[in-house]
């Protein structure tokens, strides 16, 4: 349960790195070409699959519609496929190697989309290399990642950016305005979560038949790169296309879904290190007779922080009715409400429902957003303000920790305790 991030023999032996990374990595530059705002921003996308393909859409769309001065000039993917695809897209050069990009000094920004266990080591890499990031959530696998990728952005002064779009919708923010200004007194507990109903088992994404380490031309892919410093195992159609179903990869609903949800929840809450988080769930429909995945297909976590809050969130993959996204304080309850009228889900307002024993004190009201710019967009005029996004490393950091140790207390059966001073486990 520990990251192989910091293993680094272990790394680079099941990695392939050797000698020439090391060089590599040592001789990265700290700093990123100055840029004036109407200089045009130089992208790195390394992850072409289905998140990857959909991040190159939005950046190929702000470009499209004179949003944003951008050129995504390279793409990187371990396999030959998806990166021959996705540079014909883009008319940017096709990489197997992701340090090969990273180290293009007309590169300003690096966006990954990953498999989350390469999450930690491609960003760190990146800002040494003095690039700018947005990096697809969750922000790491294990929290020790995150804390190390929170230093390094630290000691680079790199412009980050976790890919949870929803801190960027503005009821949260509009929230925190509220929850700081004591509106809705005390915070005692806030409830949210993740619903999906798929009968084929979610994450179970088609397989290419003809793709593998051994295929020729552009079915080949590198396995041994993609694996990275997770165990070696043999090629595997089901891990590569369907990770998020399998522990050394993915933390399932906690690092796909729910670190979303609380990422937005920490933009409303402010942000705090946890100090106990349990963990429940188990695979009640999705079970090895049926469906080989690792990780719980129902998941419940329960957070509570060093100023008497508890955050419990709740996860299912078989069932899409919801509990409603709520914040209750001592004197009022605050609820993210979903408009029906529009599509899509982060979309709606924000409404401040008294307790009776404080009507008098608190009224009830209705919050609607304000516009702001998109998750990608706040990225992109960071980079060229260096000013801190919505979603950085340090908050980034914040979320992932209690997100990690929901996954460490299921899987190990435990009580995790943590030292926010310290940042450490108990």
């Amino acid at each position: 349960m520990s990251s192989p991030l910091f293993d680094r023999r272990h790394f680079l032996r099941r990695a392939g790195l050797g000698a020439a990374g090391l060089t590599l990595a040592g001789g990265f530059l700290r700093h990123a070409r100055s840029m004036s705002p109407n200089d045009r921003i130089n992208i790195g996308l390394i992850g072409v699959g289905g998140r990857g393909s959909a991040l190159l859409g939005e950046l190929l769309g702000l470009k499209g519609d004179n949003r944003q001065n951008l050129q995504v000039v390279g793409v990187c993917d371990v396999y030959e496929r998806r990166v021959q695809n996705a540079a014909r897209r883009s008319e940017g050069k096709a990489y197997a190697d992701y340090r090969e990009l990273i180290a293009r000094p007309d590169v300003d920004a690096i966006v990954i989309a990953t498999p989350d266990h390469w999450h930690a080591r491609m960003t760190i890499d990146a800002m040494r290399a003095g690039k700018d990031v947005y990096c697809e959530k969750p922000m790491t696998l294990y929290w020790e990642e995150a804390k190390e990728v929170a230093r390094v952005a630290r000691e680079t002064q790199r412009i980050t950016q976790i890919g949870a779009g929803s801190a960027s919708d503005d009821r949260y923010w509009q929230a925190n305005r509220v929850l700081r200004d004591g509106g809705i007194g005390k915070v005692i507990w806030t409830q949210a979560g993740s619903f999906r109903n798929d009968t084929s088992g979610d994450w179970n994404w088609p397989i290419d038949a003809d793709a593998g380490p051994d295929a020729a031309g552009e079915a080949h892919v590198d396995w041994k790169a993609w694996l990275g410093a997770t165990p070696e195992r043999p090629w595997s159609p089901g891990r590569f296309f369907r990770f998020r179903k399998y522990w050394d990869y993915s933390g399932g609903q906690a690092t796909d879904l729910l670190y979303h949800t609380l990422s937005h929840l920490v933009i409303a809450l402010g942000p705090e290190f946890p100090k106990r988080v349990t963990a429940s769930g188990g695979n009640y429909v999705f079970t090895l007779e049926n469906d080989d995945r690792e990780v719980p297909d129902t998941f419940h976590v329960l957070i509570d922080y060093p100023t008497n809050h508890t955050v419990a969130l709740v996860a299912t993959q078989v069932n899409q009715q919801r509990v409603p996204e709520m914040i209750r304080g001592q004197k009022a309850s605050m609820a993210f409400v979903r408009d029906p009228r529009r599509e899509e889900e982060d979309q709606g307002y924000v409404e401040i429902l008294p307790e009776r024993p404080f009507a008098d004190e608190i009224p009830a009201r209705r919050l609607e957003p304000e516009p702001r710019d998109s998750h990608m967009e706040n990225f992109l005029n960071g980079v060229r303000t260096r000013r801190e996004c919505t979603l950085n490393a340090q908050t980034g950091y914040r979320v992932m920790v209690p997100i990690a140790l929901s996954v460490k207390a299921y899987r190990e059966n435990k009580v995790m305790l943590f030292d926010p001073e310290r940042e450490e486990l108990v």
